[in-house]
């Protein structure tokens, strides 16, 4: 599948250039425009059982939406309803992508979403819940985020700490443990940190530059209450 990332500076969208028979599945609502030749369909990646486990489990749509160029080859845009980036991730298929809530945006079809369960400590404290998306096969994956993404790159042995509303991706085989920000928690909320997660390398965690949790709590700041 051949595509182009357009405008990754600022309100990105993929241009996806299908030929007949190729398809993308994307998050519901993803498509922008396509061609004439193009069908959209909603589609449960998996079966029932997985698409209610996306919706009532981590959160995401119970559909995607699947592109499909039937009468002949065509373009596809598609973009997030956040102002961030889109960052596009080739998967050889020997690790899957582990995603944060709302992270996921298109995939080409050799790739499966599926809900990944994280460990009780984790999800009870990371933010992230106790069900996080996990994308594995072979292809391209599209993620998005609120803000830039950003990679950091450990090496083996690293260790980073990166704010828990931050995180966007990773692959599966990285661990990671959550603690408080600073030594006590009486400093760890007075900073206003609270918890953090501390990736250990080799690998590379991909990060938004903004918080979305930390922006929705400014809007109801400034948002008279009814």
């Amino acid at each position: 599948m051949k595509y182009e990332i357009l405008y990754p500076e600022a309100f990105p969208v993929v241009e996806c250039y299908l030929e007949r028979g190729e398809s993308i599945k994307a998050e519901s609502d993803a498509m922008i425009a396509m061609s004439s030749t193009v069908d959209v369909e909603g589609k449960m990646d998996g079966g029932i059982l997985s698409g209610l486990a996306r919706k009532f489990l981590s959160g995401e749509s119970m559909f995607f939406q699947e592109l499909i160029a039937r009468r002949g080859p065509g373009k596809v845009l598609f973009g997030h309803s956040l102002p961030g980036g889109i960052l596009d991730v080739e998967l050889d298929g020997s690790y899957g992508l582990t995603i944060q809530k709302d992270g996921f945006l298109a995939a080409e079809q050799g790739i499966s979403i599926d809900t990944k369960v994280q460990n009780l400590s984790r999800g009870l404290w990371s933010g992230e819940g106790f069900f996080v998306l996990n994308a594995k096969g072979r292809g391209t994956v599209f993620i998005s985020s609120y803000g830039v993404i950003h990679p950091i790159n450990l090496d083996d042995g690293e260790e980073f700490i990166i704010d828990n509303g931050h995180l966007v991706a990773w692959p599966d085989y990285m661990n990671y443990k959550i603690e408080k920000a600073s030594s006590g928690w009486i400093s760890s909320v007075t900073s206003g940190e609270g918890l953090v997660c501390r990736f250990k390398g080799p690998g590379v965690v991909l990060i938004q530059t903004r918080n979305p949790d930390s922006f929705e709590s400014w809007i109801r700041s400034i948002v008279p209450a009814k």
